[in-house]
């Protein structure tokens, strides 16, 4: 299931299902900065910024020029424009975005009456056979018991899910102290989406599931819901990443912190990773903003599918979560790799 998650996997998955568009050879098609609706009314300085934060991690002469003139620019809008091109890249399926964002979950670094359901680090022997037990088995069987494989615990079982479903999120103790926990590997069991599950069982049509109407849903319904938990047998584990500060954003698929509403997530197979990527979403509540990609996801297949790091907390959750829009994103690439025109000038 699982290629590389950095900060999440993603909520769309969880709710419908990783779905994979029937694709074409990709087509480039170079476009200028006065085709960028809403190019003007951004604030490219905020993008410099987060563009500065990975670009000495992208392979190439041209991108490392960049990178070391990016940190002299003083006008971030001609800084883009001087150096790069729009290109848009297609590849047959429709344009998707989606969102998502980092939970916070109440816990303990002991076991407590309330605070009773452990977040893992992975066994020696998950890694080493493929697939290992399923999510039923590792949470009902004891094999993980009074091995020392805790990281913490926490008071919501339905709540771990999602952190599992997210891949990453912020834990906080009772006095005040957090910590930050990232994707440390999976048993390797296919991921089982439950929502369609409630909607195959006839409980909700499509449109009606959310994270929310899943979560009340287990909740109301205690024995049902952790059989319903069951259903996906895939298991997610969990590394200890407190060095990143509390301020900064979880770890993104480059290593490195991504920014609330500036940083997306991209198939690399399309779009480089650390490349700035202009996006005009519709929808409710349209975007267009210039991004960095930053990070990756299982649900994120596709020349024209991004996921937007929404941040921290149940308020960036609700508004990830209200997120599956049109629209079109458009890569700026250094100008000799624009007009090289071929899928290796993505690499």
């Amino acid at each position: 299931m699982i290629r590389r998650l950095g900060a999440a996997i993603f909520l769309s998955a969880m709710i419908a299902g990783p779905a994979v568009p029937e694709q074409t050879e990709p087509t480039y098609k170079i476009l200028g900065f006065d085709d960028l609706e809403g190019w003007d009314n951004d604030d490219h300085a905020a993008a410099l910024t987060v563009f500065k934060n990975t670009c000495g991690d992208l392979d190439g002469p041209d991108w490392s020029s960049l990178c070391a003139l990016a940190f002299d620019a003083t006008d971030a809008k001609q800084f883009f424009e001087l150096f790069f091109r729009p290109v848009l890249v297609t590849d047959g399926a429709n344009t998707l975005f989606t969102g998502y964002f980092e939970p916070e979950l109440n816990g303990s670094p002991i076991r407590t009456d309330r605070y009773r359901f452990p977040i893992f680090k992975m066994p020696p022997e998950a890694e080493e056979m493929r697939p290992w037990l399923t999510r039923r088995d590792i949470l009902t069987s004891g094999v993980m018991d009074g091995r020392g494989f805790e990281i913490a615990w926490v008071d919501d079982p339905v709540e771990l899910f999602f952190l599992q479903v997210q891949g990453s999120g912020r834990v906080r103790y009772p006095d005040g102290r957090m910590i930050r926990v990232g994707y440390g590997g999976a048993n390797g069991h296919t991921y089982r989406s439950i929502g369609k599950e409630l909607v195959r069982r006839g409980v909700y049509q499509a449109h009606q599931v959310s994270a929310d109407v899943i979560k009340n849903w287990v909740r109301r319904n205690p024995l049902e819901g952790e059989a319903l938990l069951f259903h996906n047998e895939s298991y997610v584990f969990f590394r200890e990443v407190s060095q990143v500060p509390s301020d900064k954003g979880p770890l993104g698929a480059m290593n490195r912190s991504i920014t609330p509403m500036r940083s997306i997530a991209v198939d690399p197979a399309f779009t480089p990773l650390g490349a700035p990527v202009w996006i005009e979403k519709k929808g409710r509540t349209p975007l267009s903003r210039l991004m960095i990609a930053q990070d990756t996801g299982s649900a994120i297949k596709g020349a024209q599918r991004a996921d937007v790091f929404f941040g921290t907390g149940d308020a960036a959750g609700r508004k990830a979560g209200k997120i599956k829009d049109p629209g079109r994103m458009v890569v700026l690439m250094p100008i000799q790799r624009a007009y090289a025109f071929l899928p290796e000038a993505l690499q």
